[in-house]
């Protein structure tokens, strides 16, 4: 844990000092700017000593909470995939249990309605790479992750529970290659589903990304598509007809 993590967390759920508090509301103040910035300058040109002169004191004051320019852009990845982990969960949340589609459709729209309301954050996570910045996987694996875990874990537990329908899709041979991968993924993520479902939630997960990101990034042209919101549905049907799942 560095110095410019939240004391929250140092605190493991003690009452925090008002010093920790107050740390921990500089450190949020600063995430808050850099977000502002992020939208209007992109990451590339992402500035402490400007980040420093929006909340109002010298750069070496900021210092002290963020060590430099990288350690911003990690806690702002962070942020952001914990900002759009909370809108999947809650949205995956509203639906019955054993609604393995409308969960499905549920978590797509969440990071489809989050990614056009955040396009700078959005193209921090999944954009071009800013250029001499290398995210420590340590801290960012576990919130850039928190979205497919979830879509693995709706897809498995369809299977668990009998409602992927094996015939939408003709089987396929997984090359050995690939089903040493997917034995991989499934014995870290104590899976169930055998390699053609895995395969084709790996395709599912790309497709739904690839889609979003053609919409954010203007990769469709202007006037290509009006009806955006069709659009996405129809992709979505197409992606459960693919991965058999009902309903």
């Amino acid at each position: 844990m560095t110095s410019a993590e939240p004391a929250a967390a140092k605190g493991k759920g003690k009452p925090l000092t008002p010093r920790e508090r107050a740390r921990t509301q500089t450190i949020a103040d600063i995430i808050r700017l850099g977000r502002e910035h992020l939208a209007v300058h992109g990451a590339a040109a992402l500035s402490l000593r400007a980040v420093a002169r929006d909340l109002g004191v010298v750069s070496s004051a900021v210092y002290r909470y963020v060590e430099n320019r990288d350690e911003l852009l990690t806690l702002l990845l962070i942020d952001a995939y914990n900002q759009l982990g909370d809108d999947v969960d809650e949205a995956v949340n509203a639906e019955a249990h054993d609604d393995f589609a409308a969960q499905f459709r549920a978590l797509a729209r969440a990071v489809r309605t989050w990614a056009i309301r955040e396009p700078a954050s959005y193209s921090l996570l999944f954009g071009s790479p800013v250029p001499g910045y290398q995210a420590p996987g340590e801290r960012t694996t576990v919130p850039g992750t928190r979205v497919i875990v979830r879509l693995v874990g709706i897809l498995d537990a369809a299977y668990r529970a009998g409602a992927l329908n094996a015939a939408v899709s003709p089987a396929v041979v997984v090359p050995e290659g690939l089903a040493a991968d997917l034995a991989a993924i499934r014995g870290e993520m104590n899976l169930a589903a055998p390699d053609a479902t895995l395969a084709r939630g790996v395709l599912v997960w790309t497709s739904v990304f690839g889609a979003i990101s053609f919409e954010v990034f203007g990769q469709y042209g202007r006037d290509t598509f009006a009806a955006r919101d069709e659009l996405f549905d129809h992709q979505l049907s197409v992606l459960q007809g693919v991965v058999g799942l009902q309903g």
